[in-house]
């Protein structure tokens, strides 16, 4: 578990999400996929994007909270757990960022992004992986700067044929 409580940036906060905020979570990723266009509001993945408690108990839920209130989110999976889908042995994986549209450019994602880098070190881990699709182009920036490359030998495609990524950030 992240038991870092610790400020990341000004009145931000970096920890594991808590069952009071899982409806929160569960809103705000639904809303980022499904409105910002990467999702169909009737594909069967908003399901698994809403169902919080689900993945909280396979996974880990990672939260930003701003004064308060959830504002943006990640799942945390390590190799062989049920939510990586990508994870190689050594590697730990995140999936299903969302940063609310309101906390935009207050480096929540940098943040959330950063507090699964430093479990990743301190868990030994050689590597952090993440699997993303061509129209996350503010993601891939975030991304980028903070060292993560393109895996080109690791891409994929979901069942319906949507094309993904894998990027990949070395530790050691």
């Amino acid at each position: 578990m992240h038991g870092n409580d610790q400020p990341r940036e000004t009145g931000l906060r970096i920890r594991t999400a808590r069952p009071g905020e899982y409806d929160a979570v569960a809103a705000l990723t639904v809303q980022v996929y499904v409105g910002d266009g990467y999702v169909g509001a009737d594909e069967d993945y908003v399901r698994e994007l809403g169902d919080t408690a689900r993945r909280a108990a396979a996974a880990e839920v990672l939260v930003a909270v701003h004064d308060g209130t959830v504002v943006g989110s990640l799942t945390v999976a390590g190799p062989g757990t049920p939510y990586a889908e990508i994870a190689r042995p050594g590697e730990l994986e995140f999936r299903m960022l969302a940063v609310s549209k309101d906390a935009r450019g207050l480096g929540v994602g940098t943040a959330l992004v950063r507090g699964v880098v430093d479990e990743a070190r301190a868990g030994g881990y050689e590597a952090v992986v993440l699997t993303t699709m061509g129209a996350m182009v503010d993601a891939h920036r975030l991304y980028e700067r903070l060292g993560f490359v393109t895996v080109p030998e690791r891409r994929w495609a979901t069942e319906d044929g949507l094309a993904l990524f894998v990027m990949r950030l070395a530790l050691r």
